[in-house]
């Protein structure tokens, strides 16, 4: 089994603000911090602040010197794929070798038109996705990069100097759909699961998709994912397993604004957020018990937790944390 990791979705209001969080971040303990990809905020209005992804990702890696930068994830559509390969390998040269290529098939559909995207049909979405990998492993990797394919074509697309990671940096893609679970078990290091998104919503926006994905949909996409894996002779153990969800804590067993937070995300009970996968939600005693429970049942060791307040991270890190540190 990997490694136990936990990382942080970072939304900040300004780079500095930014910057500032990933550095209390590493000093705290966390593996990774994230950001998404998106021009305006799902988690808002549009009108809520945004940064871009890979702007606001070199900034953080910047003033900081152990933690990974991960994108989650990014909506591989809105870069070519060969600026996308340029612009991962810059990154983690210039973090030294501490980028993860956190990739997804994008979803929100207004956002798309709002900007002038095209946004085809998830099938197609899919196919550029699984391009766009294969345009990005070869400009990783080959001395004279070349692919040719229904969507993308690249000649001659050199990309020096390489990646500190090698042969590349780790490839996480982020979803759990058939599709995507079909493309992970051929090409990702890392797979991040979470609720679908075909309400043009994320699952902390979207209730009725939250709460459907419970324990037994998280683990029927896991079978399914290493079944993919067995069919192609690869070993699911390859495949590290994450997960994104809202962490909230507090040393008040009966704090209201827990009981609250699991009423917007959809929940008619506290007792069923509390055994949802996409909510860590109680005391630091109560939810490392949960995730215990849940590393041993399904087997996922990367989690990355949205939604945290200051007082929350601070918590998780100082009383839950080093129960998991190898």
């Amino acid at each position: 089994m990997h490694d136990v990791k936990f990382g942080l979705f970072i939304l900040p209001a300004d780079v500095r603000e930014g910057m500032e969080a990933a550095q209390l971040a590493e000093t705290q303990g966390y593996y990774s911090v994230s950001h998404n990809d998106h021009f305006y905020s799902p988690l808002g209005s549009p009108e809520f602040p945004q940064l871009e992804c890979f702007t606001i990702l070199t900034a953080m890696g910047a003033v900081t010197k152990t933690i990974k930068l991960v994108p989650a994830v990014i909506a591989h559509s809105f870069r070519s794929p060969a600026l996308l390969a340029k612009i991962s390998t810059s990154i983690d040269i210039a973090t030294q070798g501490r980028f993860i290529c956190g990739l997804g098939a994008g979803w929100q559909g207004p956002e798309y038109e709002a900007h002038d995207y095209p946004f085809p049909p998830l099938k197609q979405r899919l196919e550029e996705l699984d391009e766009t990998i294969q345009v990005l492993k070869a400009m990783w990797t080959e001395e004279e990069p070349s692919f040719s394919g229904k969507h993308y074509n690249v000649h001659h697309a050199y990309n020096n100097p390489r990646s500190v990671q090698k042969p590349y940096p780790p490839i996480m893609l982020g979803g759990s759909g058939t599709g995507l679970l079909k493309i992970a078990a051929r090409e990702a290091n890392i797979i991040n699961l979470i609720p679908p998104t075909g309400q043009n919503k994320d699952f902390i926006n979207d209730p009725i998709a939250t709460v459907k994905f419970n324990m037994a949909t998280l683990k029927s996409r896991i079978t399914e994912l290493h079944q993919n894996c067995r069919d192609i002779d690869r070993d699911p153990a390859e495949i590290e397993l994450g997960g994104l969800a809202f962490l909230a804590l507090s040393n008040n067993t009966d704090d209201p604004a827990l009981r609250n937070q699991a009423m917007r995300l959809g929940f008619s009970d506290y007792e069923s957020a509390q055994r949802s996968p996409v909510a860590l939600l109680g005391t630091p005693d109560e939810v490392k018990s949960e995730l215990m429970r849940r590393i041993e049942e399904t087997g996922i060791t990367y989690y990355i937790f949205a939604g945290t307040s200051i007082e929350t991270r601070e918590l998780f890190a100082r009383e839950v944390m080093p129960a998991f540190n190898s």
